[in-house]
């Protein structure tokens, strides 16, 4: 088993690598609109990343982070407009991403203290993210209130070197591929270490880790902390990139589609997320772009129809196909007597 489970986890970081990869050299063969909103869906792809490492490695189901990645994009449209020369996008980023982190740990360590769980964490953060919008829009002096916040691009300061600005579409295409890789492969790294264990010891039974002496509700606390770290990282770029913030962002039907991102890609896998929520959010771009009425039926019926058929998602589906591919293929290759006492044993 930990065999397959060590081919499993080899097998997704190479169609990683390859997927980053393969987007590396989109730009040389499509320009235009394309390269403008793949950006948008791979930040898309890195909430549902953050809702992933919580849903998946600590079986914890958050409709907030909306919320957060909201958060995170006002605080860099704040940024942004306060000036403060070309270093208004990297405080911006650490505003978005801590802003994100603060209100997850506050409320987290309130919920997960009491004992908050399933059903009642759900619609406590169903809740956040309705606050959260309201907010936005009853702070308009702030805010902007309904008719939102213009963000500019944000320009990479190197202080001697001078700065890169991100005006352009391309260049603002690689800033955000550079980025999305490293917090996939190091999301990865924290799922494999002792954290993400523990993780995973409170998502197959909590009352086996709290009787082995773990603070149950500090590790969730810390979880719910960095996915809503992540969540407001993801917004504070996103902002700087589409150059608008809306209140809407911080929606219920926003919060609703991250849980099916996930629930599709696959909550048990970081690349399913990712993918899941960059295929499933151009998928409902298109949709609602040729029939504004049914695009959301449309969209219901992929998600029953997954569910049905893989209850963990499409990236569950495709491993446990080459599951049975490679133990077929391992059975074929050994011995006839080593196959008899395999299947004797």
């Amino acid at each position: 088993m930990k065999a397959l489970f060590a081919f499993r986890l080899r097998g997704e970081k190479a169609v990683a690598l390859a997927l980053f990869a393969l987007l590396a050299v989109v730009p040389g063969a499509i320009d235009g609109y394309p390269i403008y909103i793949l950006p948008q869906y791979l930040l898309f792809g890195v909430l549902a990343m953050s809702l992933g490492l919580l849903w998946g490695w600590a079986s914890i189901v958050s409709f907030g982070q909306a919320a957060f990645f909201a958060i995170g994009a006002y605080g860099m449209g704040l940024a942004m407009q306060a000036g403060l020369a070309g270093w208004g996008g990297y405080v911006g980023i650490i505003c978005g991403a801590v802003a994100g982190g603060l209100l997850a740990a506050i409320a987290g360590y309130f919920l997960f203290s009491a004992g908050v769980k399933s059903t009642y964490f759900v619609l406590i953060t169903l809740a956040l993210s309705i606050i959260v919008e309201q907010l936005a829009v009853s702070q308009s002096e702030i805010t902007g209130g309904y008719n939102g916040l213009f963000v500019d691009r944000m320009a990479l300061a190197l202080g001697p070197f001078g700065e890169v600005p991100l005006t352009g579409d391309l260049a603002s295409y690689y800033a955000v591929l550079l980025v999305v890789p490293l917090l996939y492969f190091g999301l990865q790294a924290l799922t494999q270490s002792s954290f993400g264990k523990v993780l995973v010891g409170i998502r197959e039974n909590e009352d086996r880790m709290t009787a082995l002496g773990y603070n149950v509700s500090f590790y969730k606390t810390v979880a719910f902390s960095l996915s809503g770290a992540l969540a407001g990282f993801a917004g504070s770029l996103y902002a700087t990139h589409a150059g608008f913030v809306s209140p809407s962002l911080a929606g219920v039907n926003f919060s609703t589609e991250v849980v099916v991102w996930v629930a599709i890609g696959g909550r048990l896998s970081l690349l399913g997320a990712l993918i899941g929520g960059v295929a499933v959010s151009a998928l409902s771009n298109y949709l609602s772009s040729i029939s504004p009425q049914y695009w959301q039926l449309v969209l219901g019926f992929v998600f029953i129809f997954v569910i049905m058929f893989s209850r963990d998602g499409l990236a569950g589906a495709f491993a446990s196909v080459a599951d049975r591919f490679w133990r077929r293929s391992d059975t074929k290759r050994s011995p006839p007597e080593t196959r008899g006492e395999a299947f004797n044993g």
